[in-house]
């Protein structure tokens, strides 16, 4: 599987900056065996998977992240192989379909679809199933109402979704304590899958995230990916909002899934965040730098950088500011942002609805937090919040592209 280098070429840093066909080295693990590969800087993780290494059972659909179809593991966690570069990788654990199970040593989950004929074309069962997976490994309590909204990264063009939702449903209901890991890769492809329950090995990835990672906050060169500006009017007095913007403790747990988890003084704080996206689920170690906490005008500047193991990475440069508004106060959240990674799969306009809901909920947490003096509860934790979220960006798009339908339809011909 390995592709050797020269001895003469290893051991050379590696470049900073390639060419769009200059070769790169990149080494991984790929269902338990290392492989070390020479491709082109913007050769994507799928097609060096299908071209390199042979491994043609992840399959290209869409190549633009929505069908799933080329969805495996990156570090135990799913991702889309079509949307990352294989040169992003260097040091990571993937997982392939063909790392789930053998012929003769069947995963539950693929022995569920054979069972319930979830397969019909084939195209989109090894998305469905590693997809599956990583619900199940995360989320064993997932009910069968909650399936089809779970599954919806992966799209079955045989709309076969009844035997599919009948088959992960089975495993859940035969494996509460969470799903058995890929049987078919060496111990090295299970690390966080091995054992112990979802909960366990996630308390166990945090207590090391916690306390490892950067203590500068480094914004990437060139324009974000998204700008956010978004203003509320909050009934709260302005010095009731300052005394919540003026407390990092309270302003993070206004934020939903965002938590505090060590202060590194010099207004330098370690945190955490978790974002669950359909069936992708980010887990973020993160620092934030208080740049600026100016009280005569009611205005903090706060840089964050956030890393989740699956290769994805998130920065931004946020300004909160409070000004009066009649009786009460306007809130303005402006934020220049950059996604890579995993992250970055829903692509800017997604990306960027989802921000702006995030700060409108974070607003909401700041009036709550303002007019009671205590943090806000996030109904079904961080979780269930970053869900409500995607349903009220998606569902925004789709009402204002139907508005515009409409109103072509309405036109008069010439």
């Amino acid at each position: 599987m390995s592709i050797e280098t020269t001895p003469a070429e290893r051991g050379k840093p590696r470049p900073v900056r390639a060419a769009a066909g200059e070769p790169v080295e990149v080494s991984f693990t790929v269902n338990g065996t290392p492989a070390t590969l020479r491709v082109p800087a913007r050769l994507t993780l799928a097609d060096a998977l299908r071209d390199h290494l042979g491994l043609t059972g992840t399959h290209l659909g869409c190549e633009h992240g929505v069908c799933g179809m080329c969805t495996v593991l990156v570090d135990g966690a799913a991702a889309r192989a079509c949307l990352m570069f294989a040169v992003q990788l260097d040091g990571a654990e993937i997982v392939t379909v063909e790392g789930l199970g053998a012929q003769d040593d069947k995963h539950p989950l693929q022995e569920a679809f054979s069972r319930h004929h979830a397969l019909q074309c084939g195209f989109c069962t090894p998305g469905f199933l590693l997809s599956s997976y990583d619900l199940l490994a995360n989320k064993p309590e997932v009910t069968k109402e909650e399936l089809p909204q779970e599954l919806s990264g992966v799209l079955c063009r045989c709309t076969g979704y009844r035997n599919i939702i009948d088959a992960v449903a089975e495993v859940a209901e035969d494996h509460p304590e969470g799903v058995p890991g890929p049987r078919n890769c060496g111990v090295r492809a299970l690390v966080g899958r091995s054992g112990g329950s979802a909960n366990a090995r996630e308390e166990a990835s945090e207590e090391v995230t916690a306390h490892a990672g950067p203590t500068e906050v480094v914004l990437p060169d060139g324009e974000p990916t998204i700008r956010v500006d978004v203003t509320s009017e909050l009934s709260a007095s302005l010095p009731d909002v300052w005394a919540v913007l003026n407390d990092v403790h309270m302003v993070a747990k206004c934020l939903p899934g965002a938590e505090l988890t060590e202060e590194l003084g010099d207004e330098h704080y370690r945190g955490r965040a978790k974002v669950s996206l359909g069936p992708i689920r980010l887990s973020f170690a993160g620092l934030a730098h208080v740049i600026e906490r100016n009280a005569a005008e009611h205005r903090m500047v706060v840089l964050a950088q956030g890393a989740d193991a699956g290769a994805g990475q998130t920065q931004a440069h946020i300004r909160l500011t409070a000004s009066p508004s009649g009786e009460g106060t306007r809130l303005r959240a402006e934020a220049e942002v950059y996604l890579s990674g995993r992250i970055a799969q829903f692509g800017r306009a997604l990306a960027g609805d989802v921000s702006r809901r995030m700060f409108e909920q974070f607003t909401d947490g700041v009036q709550h937090a303002a007019t009671s003096g205590e943090a806000p509860e996030i109904s079904g934790g961080a979780g269930a919040g970053a869900l409500r979220l995607v349903a009220g960006a998606t569902g925004a798009r789709l009402a204002a592209a139907l508005r515009k339908l409409a109103a072509r339809l309405r036109r008069p011909r010439g």
